[in-house]
């Protein structure tokens, strides 16, 4: 579904992304791993379209996107969950929500998926003309990934879902991730929680400063002893 081929992004003179070649397909869950500074969201940023390669091409569904639009690359279906949540204060749940359908048309269907996200998400429901800045974490979490899905993403890009949540939370968002997954959207996942983020993962690649260093199934990379060392605490 999503090939990237020897991709190469430089912020003035630093060169984040070396040479990075990668591939999703359609149906799994992709874990990228990795420390702080390895070049993780600037990967994600770069699928989306809000960073330019200096090289290297992005395939998805067999069409170069590397110098399409964000709308156009979101419109295609490729939709983002940024790190920290950037949900959009001063407007109600409910708004932030709809901002997810924005390039959308199909009014019945916006409304269709909204009452899913509703089922998939009840809190969202119970709060939905609350400003979105007055959740807590773990609920900002919930509706950045919910504003996401009203998208109709073929492929979900998640940045750093787990960030500064309690670990009773944690367990809930990865649920979440693999719930969404089991209903037939492919994801990409980016997670300093390598534990986790294996766990869940078909495959998965470990980014270390802007270099695709390795890469297995996720089951491959839990119980490589060069991974528990370097991420798992082993």
């Amino acid at each position: 579904m999503l090939e990237i081929k020897n991709l190469n992004v430089y912020y003035g003179v630093i060169h984040a992304l070396k040479d990075v070649t990668m591939c999703v397909n359609e149906g799994e869950i992709v874990a990228l791993i990795g420390a702080n500074g390895a070049g993780k969201t600037t990967l994600l940023h770069t699928i989306s379209g809000l960073i330019r390669p200096s090289q290297g091409e992005i395939l998805f569904l067999g069409k170069n996107i590397v110098k399409a639009k964000t709308r156009n690359i979101v419109e295609a279906g490729i939709t983002q969950v940024p790190e920290g949540r950037r949900t959009f204060s001063g407007l109600s749940v409910y708004e932030n929500l709809l901002m997810g359908a924005y390039l959308r048309k199909d009014k019945a269907q916006i409304k269709e998926d909204l009452e899913k996200v509703y089922e998939r998400f009840p809190i969202l429901k119970e709060r939905s003309s609350q400003d979105a800045s007055t959740l807590s974490g773990g609920e900002q979490q919930m509706l950045a990934m919910g504003r996401a899905l009203m998208a109709k993403p073929k492929i979900l890009l998640l940045d750093e879902p787990s960030m500064g949540l309690a670990p009773i939370l944690v367990k809930e968002i990865f649920k979440i991730i693999e719930d969404i997954h089991a209903q037939g959207t492919t994801v990409l996942l980016v997670e300093q929680n390598a534990r986790m983020a294996l766990s869940i993962a078909d495959r998965a690649y470990v980014l270390e400063t802007g270099k695709i260093a390795l890469s297995g199934t996720g089951e491959e990379l839990s119980n490589s002893e060069e991974i528990q060392k370097a991420y798992l605490g082993g």
